[in-house]
């Protein structure tokens, strides 16, 4: 009896180092992560705080960027500086793109940018039977080896849940993908219905 209390304890141990290293690893990771943010709109933010005269080709480099493409529309939100911002890019589809881009390049995600993503279709549905409609932007991404991810091809990813009135930029509390959702095995309708159901729900 004590060797299997023994075993137990060891088992609980290594349990414990792991989620503490798991802890360490993903915040030092995410730090990284942050400060690269950062360096890509450097240039941007410094000349908005300095308070520099900006034109539209400031920006435009910032904005078409999948990966500061949010940050910059935000950036510019905080100088009360949004009529610099494209207006192709001010929609809630490229929006969306970008949140989802950022989400995906987390290192317990995706841990890379889409080498490609394209959006495919805008789900809605009314989820409570009351004619409160929610829609889903659903996206396809893939990336190119050597990412683990390759072999997946063409992957589901959905961003939401947005309303009749939102707006390009606002901030969506579902964002999510399932590596295992591929366009060859779910539709868009049911993988935004997933997202809505475990991921919306649980806010």
């Amino acid at each position: 009896m004590k060797i299997v209390f023994t075993i137990i304890g060891l088992i609980i141990l290594a349990i414990v180092i792991f989620a503490v290293y798991r802890l360490v690893t993903v915040r030092r990771q995410n730090s990284k992560l942050n400060a690269e943010r950062f360096n890509r709109i450097k240039d941007l933010y410094e000349k908005l705080e300095s308070g520099q005269e900006l034109i539209d080709n400031d920006v435009f480099p910032f904005a078409k960027n999948i990966l500061t493409r949010q940050t910059t529309f935000e950036l510019l939100a905080d100088h009360n500086k949004t009529y610099l911002f494209p207006k192709e890019y001010n929609t809630l589809i490229k929006g969306a793109e970008s949140n989802l881009a950022n989400w995906l390049e987390f290192p317990t995600e995706l841990d890379a940018c889409p080498d490609e993503i394209q959006h495919i279709k805008r789900v809605t549905f009314d989820f409570d039977g009351q004619n409160n409609f929610v829609h889903y932007e659903v996206f396809k991404y893939r990336v190119n080896e050597p990412h683990w991810a390759a072999k997946e091809g063409w992957i589901l990813g959905v961003v939401g849940p947005y309303f009749d009135d939102s707006k390009p930029f606002d901030f969506p509390q579902a964002t999510f993908s399932r590596v295992s959702s591929t366009l060859d095995k779910v539709t868009p309708d049911e993988e935004a219905k997933w997202v809505h159901k475990n991921i919306a729900n649980k806010q």
